[in-house]
């Protein structure tokens, strides 16, 4: 899978990322902010800490981190057969 290299926090609880094969895109995350784990990200300074963990996941300092997988397939508009064939394979079996 594709690591995230660098991210960003925009306005309205957005982040922009871009992943090591160049793609780059932005995903809204406000419908998590305030729910569960990400209750301390509905401030906007502790939003705008993110960063990109060791593990290439989007982070924040308190370990709430967010699936590169799933984001990667938000922006591509793939699906995980896509990325992972043999996910397909298994499904025609």
């Amino acid at each position: 899978m594709n690591r995230v290299i660098e991210a960003r926090a925009l306005p309205d609880f957005r982040i922009w990322r871009r992943y090591d094969d160049g793609t780059e895109g932005t995903v809204d995350r406000s419908s998590l902010v305030g729910r569960g784990v990400f209750t301390p990200l509905s401030d906007p300074c502790k939003f705008a800490s993110v960063h990109v963990s060791d593990s290439g996941a989007v982070g924040w300092e308190d370990d709430q981190e967010l699936c590169p997988d799933s984001l990667y397939l938000r922006v591509t508009g793939q699906s995980p057969e896509d990325l992972f064939p043999r996910l397909r394979d298994a499904a025609d079996a």
